[in-house]
């Protein structure tokens, strides 16, 4: 394992060196509302769903389960509230965009199993009933989840729903911006078991950045095995924030902590510690538990972080669906 780690943190060193100057113009500046964002920043990169494809819309579960299915291109519009019961698997080369502010599903999720180039964005997606997540990710690459808004509740058991958003085995070049994550206790998990090496080392490259976790008890987001840029997010009222475990190298920079017992952690619930970086954070009081540092720190795509002074006001006001 620990010769592994070595290979893949070299490879990484590699491909940060490897960026060029012309790779340096696609970062943008977020702005107070992360509107102007046309496609993701980070991991996820080009990812384009169902780009020009003409936009059909729905308002049913089996119009919509008809819609998203197959690879051929396509942009598939929800108008109102779906019932679910489970997941409703999404096909490649599809865009999944929420109509006005309030349209999305409740009760339960999408699940993108090994399939490539996905959008999905402006959906309000609530109370996925364990065992479904609100969004899985599973064998699957080049994704975007942008500027949906992720809810639950605390009133039940904790096990009660499942994840929100988790991406899972072997999942690779995934980008999670300007979401909100309210109400939870098991926030975003990026690969699934301490078991699960020979699958996910190598993969679960992943970026999050100007998302909202308010309530979220853990896994802001938890990171195994991969490699995770977390930036310019907005944590308010967690256990736990971000978590690297399993040797994931994990960059935490710039990001605002309130009423967050720890920001960052490498130590925790697994059989061998994480990787982490952190700089820049306005962790508010929050403790940093950091048992070996990070050599990920510099991404291999251009970007352009907020000042953490900058964050809260950002995040607030342009983070979740109804917000593009």
């Amino acid at each position: 394992m620990r010769t592994h780690l070595r290979s893949r943190r070299s490879r990484i060193t590699a491909l940060a060196a490897a960026v060029t100057v012309a790779s340096l113009t696609v970062a943008v500046l977020p702005g107070s509302a992360g509107a102007a964002e046309s496609g993701p920043i980070g991991f996820g990169a080009g990812a384009t769903g169902g780009g020009n494809a003409s936009a059909v819309t729905v308002s049913s579960l089996s119009a919509f389960k008809s819609a998203v299915a197959g690879d051929t291109a396509k942009t598939v519009k929800v108008s109102g509230v779906i019932s679910l019961s489970g997941q409703v698997d999404i096909g490649s080369n599809t865009t999944v965009l929420g109509v006005g502010s309030s349209s999305g599903f409740t009760g339960g999720g999408l699940r993108l199993k090994s399939e490539t180039n996905i959008v999905i964005r402006n959906l309000n997606i609530s109370k996925p009933v364990a065992p479904a997540d609100g969004i899985t990710v599973q064998e699957s690459s080049k994704v975007w989840i942008d500027h949906n808004s992720f809810s639950a509740d605390r009133d039940h058991d904790k096990d009660y729903y499942d994840g929100l958003l988790d991406i899972t085995h072997a999942s690779d070049n995934v980008t999670v911006s300007w979401n909100t994550f309210k109400n939870h206790y098991k926030g975003s998990l990026v690969g699934h078991s301490d078991n699960n090496g020979d699958e996910d080392s190598g993969h679960l490259k992943v970026t999050y950045h100007h998302n909202h976790f308010q309530n979220v008890f853990s896994r802001i987001p938890s990171l195994r095995f991969g490699t995770g840029h977390v930036y310019n997010n907005l944590v308010e009222g967690a256990d736990t924030g971000a978590h690297s475990r399993m040797g994931a190298q994990m960059l935490v920079e710039n990001n605002v902590f309130r009423n967050t017992k720890v920001a960052v952690t490498t130590n925790r619930s697994s059989d061998e510690d994480g990787y982490a970086v952190q700089r820049g954070n306005d962790l508010g009081g929050a403790k940093v538990e950091i048992s070996q540092a990070g050599s990920f720190t510099s991404p291999p795509y251009g970007y352009t972080p907020e000042a953490a002074s900058a964050v809260s006001a950002s995040v607030t006001a342009g983070a979740g669906a109804g917000k593009i």
